[in-house]
């Protein structure tokens, strides 16, 4: 193939791939360049200082590879031979001087914007006009995430909170390392044994805001996911004070056993129990939660301790829940 041939060839699918790239980048929607709208101050500073940095990449890569293409263009071999040097240029203090000072001041000038919103992004407001900010504990297991209110309640998997409300979320783990993450509502935060990390929101508006664990800890790791229900405070009050205790069996069913055993007990990755009398032994189902099973027996046959400093309550109402919807008698089953 003629030289002019291979370079015209190598233009037309370097010109494809970067089309294909922007493509893909745009059916990502916010996914691809930038990250979710913010919905919550917090959130908001991130959103800002991603832009800013973003701001200082963008230009120098367009300076960088716009000089890399003239100088490419420019100075060509042509017709000299391989073998030609170019000019020798010793020193150019001027120069480096530049290029060393640029850098520094790009840095100092991110630098600078970051800390001025750091305070922002990592203190919790005292919010003293809404009577001080809702506490709400989020404790991570294998593979799903409780949320305990002040008055006790608990709710797996969806966090319940109200509109423009200051909420302080108080974060640990019971087992493993994971990682807090709803990014329209602010920024990842370790979920760690033995640790507390603490961070806050405050939605600017109803609807439904969706996360992730963003650690990988163990083969259910894609099933951490969460999402954060900001409902209107009456909407909110009438949840935490009586349905979330009507709830509270199914949602442990579905966000805690069903991942592995399936809605009805039917198996999927762990193994049929719909029929296995362990689900209406209160002694043995607890013990079992609280334990776990083939501990050392290897991740196909593992199952983690994924009631692991549970409330009586909460025993009471998975129990209750699988008597009435998911137990039913018939051959022996694996457990």
């Amino acid at each position: 193939m003629p030289p002019p041939v291979r370079r015209k060839t190598f233009v037309l699918v370097l010109a494809l791939g970067a089309a294909l790239a922007l493509v893909g980048v745009a059916l990502a929607g916010n996914g691809g360049f930038a990250p979710v709208a913010p919905e919550s101050p917090n959130a908001s500073r991130i959103h800002q200082s991603y832009l800013w940095i973003a701001a200082f990449a963008l230009a120098i890569f367009v300076i960088v590879e716009g000089a890399l293409l003239w100088f490419l263009i420019r100075y060509r071999r042509r017709n000299r031979p391989r073998t030609a040097e170019g000019p020798q240029i010793h020193g150019a203090t001027r120069l480096e001087l530049i290029w060393t000072a640029i850098p520094v001041l790009i840095l100092v000038a991110i630098a600078g914007f970051i800390f001025y919103k750091l305070p922002g992004i990592q203190d919790v407001p005292a919010a003293t006009a809404e009577g001080g900010p809702l506490e709400i504990k989020v404790n991570a297991h294998q593979f799903y995430w409780q949320f305990t209110y002040p008055n006790g309640a608990i709710s797996i998997d969806e966090m319940h909170a109200p509109v423009e409300r200051t909420v302080r979320v108080v974060i640990d783990s019971a087992d493993v390392a994971h990682s807090w993450w709803i990014p329209a509502l602010g920024g990842k935060f370790d979920a760690i044994p033995g640790r507390t990390n603490e961070t806050w929101f405050k939605a600017e508006r109803l609807g439904i805001f969706r996360g992730q664990c963003g650690e990988f800890c163990g083969v259910l790791h894609a099933q951490m996911a969460a999402h954060a229900d900001i409902e209107s405070p009456s909407a909110y009050k009438a949840w935490v004070s009586t349905t979330a205790r009507r709830e509270l069996g199914r949602s442990q069913w579905e966000g805690v056993c069903a991942k592995c055993h399936g809605l009805t007990g039917q198996g999927a990755y762990g193994p049929a129990i719909s029929n296995n009398s362990t689900l209406i032994q209160p002694q043995s189902l607890r013990r079992l939660l609280e334990e776990g099973q083939n501990t050392s027996g290897g991740v196909a046959v593992y199952m983690p301790p994924v009631g692991r400093g549970w409330t009586d309550e909460q025993f009471r109402a998975l129990e209750g829940y699988v008597r009435r919807n998911i137990y039913k008698p018939g051959g022996a089953s694996g457990g």
